[in-house]
């Protein structure tokens, strides 16, 4: 029986990350999150809990041309409101406390990909995305002398990605 508890403290446990979070993460996130900085949960029984949520209608998959996105039901909230009482205070008020902390970061990491690679001519051509669960939101491709200002470029990406944006759409929109 300690088993079957432990099992579904692990769903419980997910269906709160799902919740804290808001927002649609992908496998890679909810592996990170749970079984890579925090040993929540272990790696094997993550990606068990999250197959058996998804098959009894608790955490819904989207598709989209780059990944798999996860999110929790109205379902899953129920069943998370009836019984988070089952996951340990402690775990909760930790999970909750790094989610706050870290949950812009995540969201980036998600949202924004990027890229670069060598061209014929030795110039580097630099892709640069803003991504969200069903769809690419923008896609920018920038043609650059070297390497270093390739590296540079990607590594700018994550920090300036939305004023990039906002300020591309002002121009072209408004």
């Amino acid at each position: 029986m300690e088993l079957e508890e432990n099992i579904l403290v692990n769903k419980l446990m997910l269906l709160f990350v799902f919740d804290k979070m808001g927002i649609p993460i992908t496998e890679k996130t909810l592996l990170e999150m749970c079984a890579s900085r925090n040993n929540w949960i272990n790696y094997m029984e993550s990606i068990e809990c999250l197959g058996d949520l998804v098959n009894a209608g608790f955490v819904f998959k989207t598709t989209n041309d780059r990944s798999d996105y996860y999110t929790i039901t109205t379902s899953g909230r129920e069943c998370l409101d009836s019984f988070f009482t089952r996951i340990p205070a402690s775990k909760r008020n930790e999970i909750a406390e790094y989610i706050k902390e870290n949950r812009m970061s995540y969201k980036r990491a998600q949202e924004y990909a990027r890229g670069y690679y060598k061209n014929e001519d030795g110039s580097y051509t630099v892709q640069l995305k803003i991504v969200d669960p069903t769809r690419t939101t923008m896609e920018l491709k920038l043609n650059v002398a070297n390497r270093a200002v390739a590296k540079a470029v990607y590594n700018k990406w994550d920090s300036t990605a939305a004023e990039v944006y906002s300020m591309i759409y002002e121009k072209m929109i408004d």
